[in-house]
């Protein structure tokens, strides 16, 4: 397989790729809307919850803390997650300009 070439692509497709790519899991979508629902810092109830081993959702949890989209604290023995509401916001804006263009596509395709 080649590699990819990011560098002829702009910053903004980038970065909206590698979002994409991190929550293009279902784990991960799973992960977000439990997040989404309960609106607080969570510990470990999400194996439970997702039914997937800790080392699994510890993996998953790494790679949407690696685009800001959660943070994390520790709270004595636990880390505690919780959507970092401003990326969120980022990301959703940014979509939104994507998926919210109003299509006046006139083609028979």
């Amino acid at each position: 397989m080649g590699v990819t070439r990011s560098d002829i692509f702009t910053d903004e497709q980038n970065k909206i790729a590698a979002i994409a790519k991190v929550i293009g899991h279902p784990a991960r979508v799973a992960i977000l809307q439990h997040l989404l629902k309960v609106q607080e810092c969570i510990c470990g109830d999400l194996v439970d919850v997702i039914g997937l081993a800790q080392p699994t959702i510890s993996q998953h949890l790494k790679e949407m803390k690696n685009i800001d989209l959660i943070s994390g604290h520790i709270d004595g023995t636990k880390v505690c997650y919780c959507i970092n509401v401003k990326t969120y916001k980022q990301i959703a804006k940014t979509f939104n300009k994507i998926f919210g263009m109003d299509l006046n596509i006139k083609s028979s395709c």
